[in-house]
């Protein structure tokens, strides 16, 4: 068949047609994907308020549907209840926690992978971070005691990481108020360095002179959040949280991450450099509620190596 009539029956228009046609299907979806990277980023304005607040609240960063699944996890999670401890504070009440190291595929570890909560991570932290430990604060109604002023990189500086380049985010499981005793921090005391912690009941402290003093010049922020706002702070930023006295809960996921460049440089209880795969923040509404019945998906914390914790950073 002669190339005239090849071409005039169509088939070669059609075949250059249907390439075209899956070339602007290529440049559309990574136009997309560029366009959702982009939207899952902060502002200048928000990185400024970062580096010279040493927090950023987010205000609805994860939906209601979202908060309800991770929620329901927590309270029917009965090897997270299990594998929580308590820290006793100055006035002897207890705070209970579950800490874990590796996220994991379930509910708990889409939240620390998603994209919209690590994209922002990479970008205050300047670079790759991995998922250093997570860990869900549980605040019961009327015994939940406190937590003294303190910053994490007050005792994360004795496990190995040479450099401050950490970061936290809190996730609101319920609303957090004055009354339930919600976060608490210092407004750009990150900028001080890294003071010296004590013991303080079963809690690392900040050195109490230093704290004084610094109360005096910086502003106490009383962390007021709904259920699905997130606080990101800067792992030298002083904060605390007071009892809690009312008849509410107040718990709240914690994932705590490190930039890649800052690997320890020597082992202790939380992880070395593990590559953070990164998921899609659909992908936590695809878990949906699990129920741990299988807790190999979490490498919990055990209670000893929990209880020694405080101890390790104190003596290192």
């Amino acid at each position: 068949m002669k190339p005239q009539s090849i071409w005039r029956t169509g088939w070669l228009r059609k075949l250059i047609d249907y390439k075209l046609l899956i070339l602007k299907f290529l440049r559309k979806k990574s136009y997309l994907r560029k366009k959702f990277e982009l939207m899952t980023l902060l502002t200048e304005i928000q990185e400024d308020q970062f580096k010279d607040q040493g927090f950023l609240i987010l205000k609805n960063l994860f939906d209601e549907e979202e908060i309800k699944l991770l929620k329901e996890s927590a309270i029917f999670d009965k090897e997270l209840d299990k594998q929580s401890v308590s820290r006793l504070d100055g006035n002897g009440k207890k705070v209970r926690l579950a800490l874990w190291n590796h996220p994991g595929d379930g509910i708990y570890g889409m939240f620390a992978r998603c994209n919209k909560l690590v994209n922002k991570m990479e970008q205050i932290l300047g670079g790759e971070v991995y998922h250093y430990h997570s860990k869900m604060i549980l605040k019961d109604p009327e015994i939940g005691g406190a937590w003294e002023w303190h910053q994490d990189y007050g005792y994360w500086y004795n496990f190995g990481c040479l450099q401050p380049l950490m970061a936290s985010a809190m996730i609101a499981v319920d609303q957090a108020t004055k009354e339930n005793g919600c976060l608490q921090v210092l407004r750009g005391s990150h900028h001080l360095g890294r003071i010296d912690h004590t013991l303080t009941g079963d809690q690392a402290g900040a050195d109490k002179e230093r704290v004084d003093i610094a109360l005096q010049r910086f502003d106490v922020i009383h962390v007021e959040l709904n259920p699905g706002d997130v606080i990101l702070f800067h792992c030298n930023l002083l904060h605390r949280s007071d009892q809690n006295s009312s008849k509410n809960a107040r718990w709240a996921m914690i994932c705590c991450y490190n930039a890649a460049r800052n690997n320890p440089f020597k082992d202790s209880i939380h992880p070395q450099y593990t590559p953070l795969n990164k998921v899609s923040d659909c992908s936590i509404k695809k878990v949906g509620v699990r129920r741990f019945e299988n807790s190999g998906d979490v490498n919990w914390m055990n209670q000893n190596q929990d209880r020694n914790i405080v101890n390790k950073a104190m003596t290192s």
